[in-house]
C-alpha cells in the first residue's frame, strides 16, 4: 500500500501548485516578482534522497511522469518539464552519493535542482520565443523569489516527510534493492 502513497501525494502537489499563487498575498502576486512553485520537483529530489537507493531511480521515473502532467496540465509546450524535471532529478540523485543526506544536503540539492530547472525552463522558453525576459532581470525577478520561496516550502515538508519515506525504501526494497 505504501507504494501508493508517493505518486498519490505528487498528484497532490501537482494540483496544490496550480493554486499556489491563490495562497499568496496580493502584494506579492501583484508585484513585479514572478515565482514559480516547483513542489513536485522538490518532492522528486526529497524521494531521491531519502527514498531511492544507489541502483534505483524511482524519482526519476516520477519526474518524467508528472513533469509530463505539468506541462499538459499548466503550459503550452508539451516535453519541457517532462525533459529538465528528469535530468535534474538525476543529477541530484548523482550527487547525493558523494555526500550525507542531512537536513543541509538536502535544502542544498534541493535549492540546485530548483535553480537548474527554473534556468532549463528560461533557457527552453527563450530559445523558442515564449519570453524575452533578459538574464538579469530573469535572476533578480524570477529566480531569486522562486528559491526563496520553495526552499520555504521545503522547509516546512522536510520533516513531515523524511522519515515516512526512510520508513517506506526500507519496506519496499529491503528484500532485493530492486524494484
Amino acid at each position: 500500500m505504501a507504494r501508493f502513497y508517493l505518486p498519490l501525494f505528487l498528484l497532490f502537489l501537482l494540483v496544490l501548485e496550480g493554486v499556489a499563487v491563490d495562497f499568496l498575498p496580493n502584494s506579492l502576486v501583484t508585484g513585479r516578482w514572478m515565482i514559480a512553485a516547483h513542489w513536485v520537483l522538490l518532492y522528486s529530489v526529497l524521494i531521491s534522497i531519502f527514498y531511492d537507493l544507489e541502483n534505483t531511480y524511482v524519482s526519476v521515473l516520477y519526474a518524467i511522469v508528472f513533469g509530463l502532467m505539468i506541462d499538459i496540465v499548466y503550459t503550452s509546450v508539451l516535453g519541457v518539464y517532462m525533459f529538465i524535471y528528469p535530468l535534474v532529478v538525476y543529477a541530484i540523485h548523482g550527487l547525493k552519493k558523494l555526500l550525507h543526506t542531512n537536513f543541509l544536503v538536502a535544502m542544498v540539492l534541493s535549492a540546485l535542482a530548483v535553480a537548474l530547472a527554473d534556468t532549463g525552463v528560461y533557457i527552453v522558453y527563450s530559445f523558442i520565443g515564449l519570453t524575452e525576459l533578459p538574464w538579469k532581470e530573469f535572476f533578480f525577478i524570477r529566480l531569486v523569489p522562486t528559491l526563496f520561496a520553495n526552499m520555504l516550502f521545503l522547509i516546512i515538508i522536510y520533516p513531515l516527510t523524511k522519515s515516512k519515506l526512510i520508513k517506506w525504501s526500507a519496506e519496499r526494497f529491503s528484500n532485493s534493492g530492486k524494484l
